[in-house]
């Protein structure tokens, strides 16, 4: 009998969506859980955990145009309306099931992965403008704080109004990764009782039940 089960899997998931995809919640965790010290700058996992989560992204979309058949965004690039109509189903317990990505998990990767990237977007930004990280603004930032002179104050001020701007606007975004890891979630444990079967378990052997 197990072994009839076990005929009846097939690999779906190649082992760098695997990894990258439990490295992503990871990394994204690590960096939302740290995000700043007791001196309001970000702490240095915050930091880290945003340049792990950035790679994953870049290597992610990368291997969505070059990796095998289901990590490809080909195979999941449905339509808006095609992806409301396989939620709706999905509520009612009618949804077609697909051996890869979904309609509507297949759109919650693109949502995610480009909220994901403005997250780290603004993040890189925000803290370059301190002068520090990979983008950072270096001696013109600084000359323009040590300059005391009327001038120097205001572009001081401008600087500090952009920074906080971007702090928030990256703290915005990182709220709306949030949520949406959370609708992904309720997507895939709603998905699972649909279809009977562990599609969070599937995304860590790799394996899924062969298409009905």
């Amino acid at each position: 009998m197990s072994e009839s089960r076990q005929a009846s899997k097939v690999i779906v998931w190649d082992p760098l969506v695997r990894f990258g995809h439990w490295a992503l919640v990871a990394g994204f965790a690590v960096a939302y859980l740290s995000a700043e010290e007791e001196s309001g700058g970000p702490d240095l996992l915050h930091v880290w955990g945003g340049y792990a989560v950035g790679a994953i992204v870049v290597l992610r979309v990368a291997w969505g145009f070059v990796g095998p058949r289901h990590a490809r965004f080909s195979d999941f690039a449905y339509g808006p309306v095609v992806a409301l109509r396989y939620l709706f189903g999905l509520l009612r317990g009618q949804a077609r099931r697909y051996l890869g990505h979904s309609p509507a998990g297949g759109a919650m990767v693109f949502l995610l992965l480009a909220s994901l990237a403005a997250t780290v977007g603004t993040g890189l930004v925000a803290y370059g403008d301190q002068g520090k990280g990979l983008l950072a603004a270096g001696p013109v930032v600084t000359s323009a704080y040590a300059n005391g002179d009327e001038n120097g104050g205001a572009a001081k001020r401008g600087a500090e109004e952009k920074e906080s701007a971007l702090g928030e606007l990256h703290g915005t975004l990182a709220n709306i990764t949030l949520g949406l890891v959370i609708l992904h979630i309720l997507g895939v444990g709603l998905a699972s009782i649909v279809h009977r079967e562990n599609l969070a378990a599937a995304m860590v052997s790799g394996r899924k039940r062969a298409e009905d």
